[in-house]
């Protein structure tokens, strides 16, 4: 893989992403009745423009943001952006799911390994920028899915258990029911196009790719220095408010 190099480094980096923001926000109602949930706003900013604007400062050229319901709304408020460059992959028609709905828009991501943000939730760095560690991390040779991961004790709006288990050389396992200690997926990762030679067609679940890589020993997770935020629920963005304004104190 050569993929692109930045001006001032020989490191690769993505030069695409895909930001999945097609999904219905069925939790987030009553606020998702008549504004789709990336526009839902936390302290001010639309949760899609979190993502977006990590994205612009990791200089990733170009975001493709998959839209389904309320679409338009979507469309109408990206086209104000001037960076990343805002291509759409429209699902009108038909709600893919995310697996589906990346594979359906390969086409504009391009063959090079993209990143791959959830338009529901956000993160705080703490030290080094989350995103661009994470792309220093990826590893062609060894990886097809590297997901970025938190603990789901200190993330703000969460309350499940985690999803994976992280071994010594960061490969990564589905939790188990008798090991509590597991990390929760962020919806954040560094994803390649490979993963999807042998999707099926019309909808279905990234979760597909997670247990192929998972079999092939190619899922890999590098944990968050910082805290996430999942914002499901018109509660969780109280929560989330509270949590920042009690950071910039």
């Amino acid at each position: 893989m050569t993929g692109d190099a930045d001006p001032q480094s020989t490191k690769w980096r993505p030069r695409s992403a895909m930001v999945l923001a097609a999904g219905l926000g069925k939790r987030m109602r009553p606020l998702t009745d008549h504004r789709p949930k990336p526009l839902i706003s936390v302290a001010g900013i639309p949760l899609i423009d979190r993502g977006l604007d990590q994205l612009a400062a990791a200089n990733i050229d170009r975001a493709v943001v998959n839209v389904h319901y309320l679409a338009a709304l979507i469309e109408t408020h990206l086209a104000a952006r001037r960076k990343p460059e805002i291509l759409i992959s429209d699902e009108r028609q038909a709600l893919l799911e995310t697996g589906g709905g990346m594979a359906k828009a390969l086409p504009l991501l391009g063959d090079e390994p993209f990143v791959l943000l959830n338009s529901d939730s956000f993160w705080q760095d703490v030290g080094e920028p989350s995103l661009q560690s994470l792309i220093d991390r990826w590893d062609d040779v060894r990886m097809d899915i590297l997901l970025l991961l938190a603990d789901p004790v200190t993330s703000i709006g969460f309350d499940g258990a985690g999803d994976f288990h992280l071994d010594a050389a960061g490969r990564l396992s589905r939790r188990s029911d008798d090991r509590q200690t597991a990390w929760v997926y962020t919806g954040v990762a560094i994803v390649h196009p490979r993963c999807f030679a042998d999707a099926p067609d019309g909808a279905f679940s990234f979760n597909l790719q997670f247990d192929a890589a998972i079999s092939r020993g190619r899922l890999f997770g590098q944990v968050l220095d910082g805290t996430w935020y999942h914002v499901g629920t018109p509660a969780a963005i109280s929560e989330a408010e509270a949590a920042l304004a009690a950071r910039a104190t």
